[in-house]
């Protein structure tokens, strides 16, 4: 599970590589679109991480908090708190590896035409889990304010 803060940057260490599909490239040439579920709505935001080190074991991701969302730049705005599901796609170039519009697939089923070296395919889902979303400290949609206990019984006598 991640956690995170709302209008916060997210960074996250999630298993890739026991589920890497396409080991017929090098790991310079991989990179993870990441596909966020809100649990309440389901409004649906995606992103490629902003930064990312494939290790043996797990990569570590980063996004950036952003009020403009880019798909492309790392850039994300999950609103509202709460809960959401991700998904994590493998992306893979045979070439040089181009984060941008018409290079890089947006979503886990755009398909880039003509096929290029130079354009990455989606080879299919490599990591699920869910991403606990908190509100940022002071500015919760709900707010309690806590009282001091009186120094004497508030006591309520009725007809006496």
């Amino acid at each position: 599970m991640i956690q995170a803060t709302r209008e916060a940057n997210i960074r996250a260490y999630i298993e890739t590589e026991a589920q890497r599909i396409d080991t017929g490239v090098a790991k310079t040439n991989i990179r993870f679109l990441a596909k966020f579920i809100n649990d309440l709505d389901g409004a649906v935001f995606y992103g490629y991480p902003t930064t990312y080190t494939i290790n043996d074991r797990y990569t570590l991701m980063s996004w950036t908090y952003n009020t403009t969302p880019d798909v492309y730049g790392g850039r994300i705005n999950l609103k509202p708190a709460g809960y959401y599901k991700y998904e994590i796609y493998e992306v893979s170039w045979q070439g040089g590896v181009d984060l941008a519009s018409g290079n890089a697939p947006a979503t886990e089923t755009d398909v880039l035409t003509p096929p290029a070296a130079t354009k990455g395919v989606v080879k299919g889902l490599v990591a699920i889990g869910k991403l606990y979303l908190a509100e940022k400290s002071g500015s919760e949609e709900v707010q309690y304010t806590e009282y001091d206990q009186p120094a004497s019984t508030n006591y309520i006598y009725y007809g006496q």
